[in-house]
């Protein structure tokens, strides 16, 4: 093999080892999209003779080989990462509501300080 072929066989294998890792570390949650861009369907796997799990739901891409480029994913497990995803930013939301209140709270505070302040100055001089 010659320089130039080998760099564009290097080439195609680089961009496969790629496409993998991405279509790999896009599977989070339920897929609203395969990478190769098909569209997800919901397939219910019908029972065989070697079934142990007639009827497993999963998240599937339309054009699915299993090639490593498509999305097949197990129903429960895109709806745990979900609902672990949706939960986390419901509580960075929570936290981020909190530490609003609280500088509210802190600042209210610090009026009603120099209002108490300001009282005790009148006090003095109307009752002085």
């Amino acid at each position: 093999m010659d320089l130039s072929e080998e760099r564009k066989h290097s080439k195609r294998q680089k961009d496969y080892i790629n496409m993998l890792s991405y279509t790999c570390d896009s599977e989070y949650g339920i897929p609203r999209r395969c990478s190769c861009g098909g569209r997800i369907i919901d397939e219910v796997r019908v029972k065989q003779e070697y079934d142990t799990l007639p009827g497993k739901r999963f998240f599937t891409c339309a054009n699915y080989e299993a090639d490593g480029f498509h999305y097949r994913q197990p129903w429960v497990i895109g709806i745990q990462e979900q609902i672990e995803s949706l939960t986390k930013r419901l509580e960075e939301a929570e936290e981020a509501q909190a530490k609003g209140l609280t500088r509210q709270v802190d600042r209210l505070t610090a009026e009603v300080y120099n209002l108490t302040v300001q009282v005790a100055d009148l006090e003095k001089l109307c009752f002085e």
